[in-house]
């Protein structure tokens, strides 16, 4: 899941942000057309399902993972294979593309890889041609895989969708062409449901896959020794995206932000929970003049559940921090002409995923040029001080939580698509 992008980034988000190699050849040690013979292929057991997974780019990869476990958990011998990351072929799945190959983002590097795209579709056409899966799932990445899904439906092959494109917020339209192309949607918000049913779709609501995934390493005493906290003291913790991008436009407001606090309220400690993607040297030029905050690496979940309030770039992390129950405030800015556009698409009047789930605003959403200090310090200092406000949205943030079902999305997934393998 990501946030609300701009329509140049929407489309092809990725939590990875690397450079894209020129090089559209498999990262697999054989080639990927060495697959089955096609007399061959339609008379596979039924023991063995064929399953094709498409996920591309690095927050669908970390759901597609979790799918390909529970469906090895299930059938052993399940043949899968797809568009993926590492975390994917660790579980068992052969990478056709890695998703490396596909980290481009906004629209000249999407028209400039064009051409990688095209033969990409290409291949994997003749993937479905010639090793026939029983079924393909697409995970999220709606651009690309919605126009691999018209390929597929010229081979009559099944369609299970999981993670919807965000149809609720802007490019509604949308919800029709997925209906038709689509045989089953596997949703992760509850509100979702009702939009597929009423367009004509079959839906279900398997949960949402953060669930499986969010747990601290550490007790709050440890992690504040691992970060040089006191335990004692209060903590605002730094969340500025996993994009240099987001983290180049949100750090410095932050971290401004945070020094404010600081001269008003000086036992008020701060740590910034780096992202994988993010590397220290990167914020480093940052951080001068700000030596009271403390870095970790690895330790995002540990920030989002020890801290006392969270300073949160919008996106999933806003969803994570509330399924931990700690108080957030969220920021977001973008380009002038990319927030121009995007305030005439987005139909919702909430864009962080956590007051889209509640229905109303619980996060304070401090968007554009009101990601300011000036803005932000009085509401950090008042929530800070107002214990009651703090339980308030305490509580509210665990029924957030709770409208996320129960863990267990991966495999209600694999079990959709098995079952949708067995109807062939």
């Amino acid at each position: 899941m990501e946030t609300i992008k701009s329509p140049d980034a929407a489309s092809q988000d990725t939590k990875l942000k690397r450079e894209v190699t020129a090089n559209d050849s498999p990262i697999t040690n054989h080639e990927v057309l060495a697959m089955c013979p096609q007399d061959t292929c339609h008379h596979q057991s039924p023991s063995m399902p064929r399953i094709m997974i498409i996920a591309g780019e690095a927050s669908g990869e970390l759901h597609g993972a979790g799918v390909v476990e529970a469906l090895k958990r299930r059938h052993s011998d399940s043949d899968i294979f797809g568009i993926g990351g590492d975390r994917m072929k660790a579980a068992g799945c052969e990478l056709l593309y890695h998703i490396e190959q596909f980290a481009f983002m906004g629209l000249v590097e999407v028209l400039r890889h064009l051409p990688f795209v095209r033969r990409a579709m290409q291949r994997l056409e003749q993937v479905f041609q010639t090793r026939r899966p029983d079924v393909l799932v697409l995970i999220d990445y709606p651009d690309f895989n919605l126009r691999l899904a018209r390929i597929a439906r010229r081979y009559d092959i099944p369609i299970l969708y999981y993670i919807s494109p965000q149809v609720w917020a802007w490019r509604a339209g949308r919800i029709h062409t997925i209906v038709k192309l689509v045989d089953r949607m596997a949703v992760v918000f509850p509100f979702e449901v009702s939009l597929y049913e009423q367009a004509g779709g079959q839906v279900e609501f398997v949960g949402h896959p953060l669930l499986e995934v969010l747990e601290a390493k550490y007790d709050k005493d440890a992690f504040c020794q691992q970060a040089g906290l006191d335990p004692q003291q209060p903590v605002i913790g730094l969340l500025p995206g996993s994009r240099r991008q987001e983290v180049s436009s949100l750090l410095p407001v932050m971290l401004n932000t945070l020094s404010a606090v600081q001269k008003g309220l000086q036992h008020v400690q701060g740590v910034i929970g780096l992202a994988p993607t993010i590397r220290p040297e990167t914020i480093s030029p940052m951080l001068n003049g700000h030596t009271s905050v403390a870095t970790v690496e690895n330790m995002t979940y540990d920030v989002m559940k020890h801290a006392d309030l969270l300073l949160v770039t919008s996106g999933t992390a806003t969803l994570e921090s509330a399924c931990f129950g700690t108080p957030l405030i969220v920021l977001y800015k973008m380009a002038r002409l990319s927030w121009w556009i995007a305030r005439r698409l987005v139909t919702i009047p909430n864009i962080a995923l956590v007051n889209v789930v509640a229905g109303r605003r619980i996060a304070p959403e401090f968007l554009q040029d009101a990601a300011h200090p000036d803005r932000l310090v009085p509401e950090v200092v008042n929530l800070l001080q107002d214990p009651e406000r703090l339980k308030g949205m305490r509580k509210e943030l665990q029924d957030v939580r709770t409208k996320l079902g129960a863990p267990g999305a991966s495999d209600r997934v694999a079990g959709l698509a098995l079952d949708m393998a067995k109807e062939l």
